[in-house]
């Protein structure tokens, strides 16, 4: 049994269950999870505005309610000129799989997320990603440097690889963020569709497991 969980770095929702992922990999040690990029603003080049601010907010509430997970409203209402585009933050995920294969790329998202949510940094900035994301694969003792990781995430490779999860997502028809997915005996099917508490996600699969 295998979950493909279908998300974006700048979803919110995703962020808040990032705070439950933990909980079911915990729980169930020995299950494969496939993280996909679903490219949520791909390619935007809206710029965030005073509309767009207050409505993140009212969604970030929701999450931090839900989930308990923690926002900068501060960064976010203090940005300026910023293009809402999900693709390069989504590619610095691919990037760090394309380096390190072996990595946990829970970790990574939630190192992504933590760089938008938390820091209000600059998630359309291939040296600020390449910062993040260096360190985030050092931690689990890689050894890569901020440069490495700017190269292969300028890398023609990287885009099409990141273009090929956003066309998965559309494949399996996500139409929201987070999607989870349980593949079991060669077939897949969706558990959750938006933010899902791990219990009833543990729940869904044990009864799959019986």
């Amino acid at each position: 049994m295998k979950l493909v969980l279908v998300a974006d770095p700048m979803c919110s929702w995703c962020y808040g269950f990032s705070q439950e992922v933990p909980k079911i990999v915990e729980a169930m040690p020995d299950l494969e999870i496939q993280l996909v990029m679903g490219g949520l603003s791909a390619g935007s080049t809206k710029v965030l505005d005073d509309a767009g601010k207050q409505f993140r907010l009212t969604h970030w509430a929701r999450v931090e309610q839900m989930s308990g997970a923690q926002f900068n409203r501060d960064a976010l209402m203090a940005r300026k000129n910023f293009v809402y585009d999900s693709e390069p933050v989504s590619r610095a995920v691919v990037t760090a799989r394309l380096i390190e294969p072996s990595v946990n790329l829970l970790k990574i998202l939630f190192a992504f997320q933590r760089m938008f949510y938390i820091d209000g940094a600059d998630t359309t900035d291939g040296a600020a990603l390449a910062e993040v994301g260096a360190t985030a694969l050092q931690a689990q003792g890689f050894d890569v440097d901020a440069k490495a990781f700017l190269a292969t995430w300028s890398s023609e490779k990287a885009i099409q690889t990141t273009r090929a999860d956003f066309a998965l997502g559309r494949q399996l028809g996500v139409q929201g963020f987070p999607t989870l997915f349980v593949e079991h005996d060669g077939k897949i099917g969706q558990i959750t569709s938006g933010y899902a508490p791990a219990a009833s996600v543990q729940q869904a699969l044990a009864r799959l497991a019986a």
